[in-house]
């Protein structure tokens, strides 16, 4: 089995020597493919427009958690997103941070800072803000845990309603309860069909007056606009964003300069070239003996 590696050259420089001490064969760029059917496994951000050159394709592994970005990929061969242990810590933490500047009134003081004004304002517990986050996968579950640490009441949404450990879990059904009792709401949701532009007007009429929004998911989930409407209507009193729609955001977009926005250029995470590369011997291993693949995605679900 060969894997083809399309990426930046440090994922190259990472990966040869790993894929070498696992006596694994590995090839860096198509220019590099001799053979194309020797080709069993992708490994890139985005596939080319023709993966019909490779006959025996088993899997295309995404090089970054998400998979939105990926075509539908012939019947036989395996979508597989990189399970890499640092994205989850980076983007909880990034989460936790959000959370926090939120709930202790950041931007706010930011834009004082911006006249030079010396003003406090009363700071709050944590338990009495309750956060909701949106999607409960391995990194929503981390978020919750280290939030209900730091003493917020936390809850979570999933579609399924399938319980979590320790979690308020509420389900398709009680969206609208679920949103009653949120002061601050995570997204963490994988874009599907059924999740973009989630984050809308709807969505917003639903939270408690003075609501704040924390977005780390995917940017096509949020209506933007409809955020700049809850936010004049004292809906939402804030908002951080790490994704937005489109990336990069333009330079003279609005959300830069308004005073109630935090924007960071998708950045909660990046995964880590060794991580990933470990990762996809794991896919190949697993290929060979005919066990689940780790990271498979179903893509009629988009997760």
């Amino acid at each position: 089995m060969t894997l083809l590696l399309l990426g930046p050259p440090q994922r190259a420089r990472a990966w040869h020597p790993i894929f070498d001490a696992a006596g694994e064969d590995i090839v860096v760029g198509e220019d590099a493919v001799r053979d194309p059917s020797k080709i069993t496994h992708l490994a890139c951000w985005q596939p080319p427009a023709d993966l019909g050159r490779y006959p025996n394709l088993k899997a295309v592994i995404s090089t970054g958690a998400g998979v939105d970005q990926m075509p539908v990929l012939p019947p036989g061969v395996a979508l597989v997103r990189s399970l890499a242990p640092g994205i989850d810590t980076l983007v909880r933490d990034w989460v936790l941070m959000a959370t926090l500047m939120l709930h202790r009134d950041m931007p706010r003081y930011l834009e004082q800072a911006t006249r030079g004004e010396w003003r406090g304002h009363p700071p709050h517990p944590a338990s009495t803000a309750r956060v909701g986050i949106m999607g409960l996968g391995r990194i929503g579950r981390a978020a919750a845990t280290s939030l209900s640490s730091l003493g917020f009441d936390v809850a979570g949404w999933r579609r399924s309603g399938q319980p979590v450990e320790g979690v308020n879990v509420y389900g398709q059904a009680d969206l609208s309860d679920f949103l009653a009792r949120t002061d601050l709401l995570v997204c963490l949701l994988p874009l599907t069909d059924e999740t973009r532009g989630v984050l809308g007007s709807d969505l917003f009429a639903g939270l408690p007056d003075g609501a704040a929004l924390i977005h780390a998911g995917r940017g096509a989930q949020l209506d933007i606009e409809a955020m700049r409407s809850a936010l004049d209507a004292g809906r939402l009193q804030a908002a951080m964003l790490d994704v937005t729609d489109p990336e990069p955001l333009p330079q003279d977009h609005w959300a830069w300069a308004d005073p109630r926005v935090i924007v960071t250029p998708h950045t909660a995470a990046q995964t880590d070239a060794t991580e990933g590369a470990h990762h996809a011997l794991a896919v190949i291993r697993a290929t060979r003996d005919g066990t689940a693949l780790p990271g498979h995605v179903d893509q009629r679900h988009g997760y």
